[in-house]
């Protein structure tokens, strides 16, 4: 029966695939990984925290997938600044570990193609989180493929925005400007300038797995437009055919949008 069911798998996947060669696709994908704990529970696992070593190596297949379709910017969800704060202490140690042990290190290999960016507050992570990651996005900086990966981690949107303007006026008040200036110039567009994702697209849709219905204060500005698709699979058992239906959506709403 199972080969039977694979092979069905499959051809609805391509069929999806098919149908979505002529579409409005789009730019850049947002993803919230949730539910890895709730994954493992499901799957029998003691050790709900399992759950995090699945999701972070089921990011690379996604990827792939993001890649295969031509899917240039991705930003990923990988813990708030209160996942890093308040979770129970060996909870976050794990969580850590994973980020550290598969992701940067699958980020590092020569022959990925992705460019890492981090966005978030840093200064919370683990000083071995941090410079696992420096060391990650170091080491990818120079790849021309045109590929770009932002991993939000010790990250919150509210915050993000605070940075911004912060930044922004200090970089103002180095160029001489009074406050009375920036507040008469101040665009929206500045703004932007000084967020984590300064330079790349705002995200064209935006998923989430696990069947919640929420933001969670993930990318509050450059989401204001996005296009949501909340997804009722739990993140480490999310397939290709979840993907092609999540785009197949924003296609179809983008086309009653223009029409």
């Amino acid at each position: 029966m199972k080969p039977l069911m694979d092979a069905g798998y499959r051809l609805y996947a391509r069929r999806l695939r098919a149908r979505l060669a002529a579409a409005d696709l789009p730019r850049h994908v947002a993803m919230v990984m949730d539910g890895n704990r709730r994954w493992a529970r499901q799957m029998g696992f003691d050790d709900p925290k399992i759950g995090h070593r699945y999701g972070a190596e089921h990011l690379a297949e996604v990827l792939n997938w993001c890649a295969e379709i031509g899917v240039r910017h991705v930003t990923v969800f990988v813990a708030s600044v209160d996942n890093v704060r308040k979770r129970a202490s060996d909870e976050v140690d794990n969580l850590m570990g994973m980020i550290e042990t598969v992701v940067a290190e699958q980020l590092s290999q020569p022959d990925n193609i992705w460019q890492l960016h981090l966005a978030g507050r840093l200064d919370v992570l683990p000083d071995s989180t941090r410079h696992a990651l420096k060391l990650a996005e170091e080491a990818t900086r120079a790849r021309p493929t045109g590929f770009h990966l932002n991993v939000a981690i010790g990250y919150d949107g509210r915050d993000e925005i605070v940075d911004a303007v912060r930044s922004l006026l200090e970089d103002q008040s180095r160029r001489g400007a009074t406050l009375d200036d920036v507040a008469q110039r101040l665009t929206a567009e500045q703004i932007a300038e000084h967020l984590y994702t300064s330079g790349q697209p705002d995200p064209d849709l935006v998923i989430r797995t696990s069947g919640e219905r929420r933001m969670s204060g993930f990318l509050l500005w450059q989401a204001a437009q996005s296009e949501l698709y909340f997804c009722d699979v739990y993140w480490p058992g999310f397939r290709k055919v979840d993907f092609l239906r999540a785009l197949r959506s924003y296609a179809a709403r983008r086309h009653q949008r223009d029409a």
